[in-house]
């Protein structure tokens, strides 16, 4: 219990932290102990259900005990197309047991887990936080043999990636695949050349700048980021707060990461412009429990910037204080949404919250917020420094500047990829060397896919709005995978706050399998669009309002796929095929299936 002790003591007992105090903990006790739950809802004045809630709610969390190594492996779509159920399969013979299981020794524990942000290296997992890509089967028996060596999995770790990769305070295997680089993120840049530029105008000079550079939000949304400075300035408000998105958690996306591993600076630098435009003195970066890997390397960069005057006290010499802290996320999908964010930044479960109010009306703490994602604070960084003129040069009228976009899949050269707005996907295709393409899944799971009929389509806010994320699909893919896997995702995902979203998507996804399993009929696809339609209009947050976009794009565009799977001769079929459960029970019992069906 000292060490527990000590680790709340640390945090000073800070409510807010109760996410990085429970995962401390886990990791020093191998769970989130009942001495632990009881300590730190006495420190932090709370209740033991309240904490108890907060680790339910997040997938790293958790009170059960746990094997020596901890082993999460990706089960996204690009995992699966990259032979994912062969490494499973080799990590259970390895463990001798089962997902969601320990092994009996107690030497690992298997568990599942959404996107971690690595689709252009899979298959990929977490081990004890270490990130450990391209696995095979080979290199699972090579693992697991270190493992009953007891060897620190850091240790395992033989061959870095590269840039920053290879820092001593990060030394991941995990690899940048910048495969074109832009005049934006990363053109010419000099740390806190930017702030001096913007302290030399008036906070609202900086947020002229940005809203003539007409800055739209890289998250997705693509809100007008001079519009949100301004609003969260105008209330009145003793604080004012600057929170950065990054917690990349879409299917697909993993550009932020890279920005945070090779541009942090930039990122940081965005966080200070933005303080100093709304009038905030602490800016908090949240970070997606998947890149907890790189948080010593960016408090080193945090350390470098106050050290050198752009960060803390009297910044660039002028009366302006702002500082950075970096909260720690635990692993929900949700919280990818800001008022989620918010509540999990205080500590709490990643409930979305009700709006209005908005969280530049009321946000981190009750304050007015404003909270931009990783690549729109790097961008703001990069206005400030060469004019907004030159930004509104790139691009179209409508979508100015450039866009990171993470491609993955079925292609010559899945990475990062920095493109000026107004490509079509035929020219990114092109770009990344696919071949054979099916469908491109744009912007995720909550995105949309595009069958060879829209790759004419530009990605722009106009027509083709994406917070990054590409996905490719060649012609030997099969369209329901695809759909289930996103379908999935999204079950296990929601908060289960709201009836739409917790119940409706596992009825679009019972609905699905039975088109798909030949029981469909027409009127069954009526049904499935108009449920998807319900869900998107009456759910709470904006998980639930895309989730049953897998199903309704690839209705709208791969409509010939589904038609082939429904009974089109009755209006009625049942989801209960008797000779199927027939032959099921004649397989338990022994007896033979052709007997079976003449008693019958």
């Amino acid at each position: 219990m000292d060490s527990i002790k000590k680790i709340i003591s640390r945090y000073k007992k800070d409510r807010t932290r109760l996410l990085d105090i429970l995962k401390e903990a886990q990791t020093v006790e191998g769970k989130i102990s009942d001495q632990a739950i009881e300590a730190v809802a006495a420190a932090l004045k709370i209740s033991r259900a309240e904490v108890e809630g907060v680790i339910s709610f997040y997938h790293f969390l958790s009170d059960r005990p746990t094997g020596k190594y901890v082993i999460y492996l990706n089960n996204s779509i690009t995992s699966e197309m990259s032979g994912r159920e062969k490494v499973a399969l080799a990590l259970e013979k390895e463990a001798n047991c089962h997902f969601g299981q320990t092994s009996p020794d107690g030497l690992m524990t298997l568990l599942e887990t959404s996107c971690i942000g690595m689709n252009d290296q899979e298959p990929a997992a977490i081990i004890n936080g270490v990130i450990f890509t391209s696995l095979n089967e080979e290199k699972v028996k090579k693992i697991a043999g270190q493992m009953r060596k007891n060897i620190d999995v850091q240790e395992m770790v033989e061959e870095y990636g590269d840039g920053a990769n290879q820092h001593d305070l990060v030394r991941a295997m995990v690899k940048n695949h910048i495969r074109r680089e832009g005049p934006v993120i990363f053109g010419d840049y000099q740390t806190g050349q930017a702030i001096s530029q913007v302290l030399k105008l008036t906070p609202e000079g900086v947020i002229d700048e940005i809203k003539k550079a007409n800055l739209m939000g890289r998250g997705g949304a693509g809100f007008p980021t001079g519009l949100k400075w301004e609003l969260c300035r105008r209330e009145k408000s003793p604080e004012h707060y600057v929170v950065c998105n990054a917690d990349e958690g879409e299917p697909g996306t993993f550009k932020d990461r890279v920005l945070l591993t090779e541009r942090p600076e930039m990122v940081f630098e965005g966080m200070v412009i933005a303080g100093y435009a709304v009038g905030a003195k602490l800016g908090i970066l949240y970070l997606r429990h998947e890149y907890t890997y790189l948080k010593r390397y960016l408090e080193y960069i945090l350390e470098n910037m106050r050290q050198n005057g752009f960060l803390g006290r009297k910044i660039a010499g002028h009366n302006f204080d702002f500082e950075i802290e970096i909260k720690s996320g635990a692993g929900a999908y949700v919280c990818g949404e800001e008022s989620a964010l918010i509540e999990s930044a205080e500590g709490k479960r990643g409930d979305p919250r009700d709006r209005p109010p908005f969280p530049v009306q009321n946000g981190y703490l009750g304050c007015p917020t404003t909270v931009n994602n990783v690549e729109t604070l790097a961008t703001a960084t990069q206005i400030l420094n060469h004019g907004s003129a030159w930004f509104r040069a790139m691009g179209t009228p409508v979508s100015a500047g450039t866009k990171l976009l993470s491609v993955s899949g079925d292609c010559d050269r899945p990475g990062i990829y920095e493109v000026e707005w107004g490509l079509t996907l035929n020219g990114l295709l092109d770009l990344v060397g696919a071949k054979d393409t099916l469908a491109v899944q744009v912007g995720g799971a909550s995105g949309q896919c595009l069958s060879e009929a829209g790759f004419g389509r530009k990605l722009c806010y106009s027509d083709l709005a994406t917070g990054g994320s590409i996905i490719i699909f060649n012609k030997t893919r099969d369209i329901f995978s695809i759909v289930r896997n996103f379908l999935d995702f999204f079950i296990e995902e929601s908060c289960g706050w709201c009836t739409p979203c917790r119940a409706g998507n596992v009825l679009i996804k019972n609905k699905f399998e039975k088109i798909v399993s030949g029981l469909g009929t027409a009127s069954d696809l009526a049904e499935i669009e108009a449920w998807g339609k319900l869900i998107k209009a009456t759910s709470r947050c904006g998980l639930g309002q895309t989730s049953p976009n897998p199903v309704l794009t690839t209705l709208t565009n791969f409509r010939e796929v589904y038609e082939k799977k429904i009974n089109k001769e009755t209006d009625f079929r049942s989801e209960f095929d008797l000779a199927r459960s027939v032959e099921q029970a004649c397989q338990v019992t022994g007896r033979k299936f052709e007997e079976e069906r003449e008693d019958a």
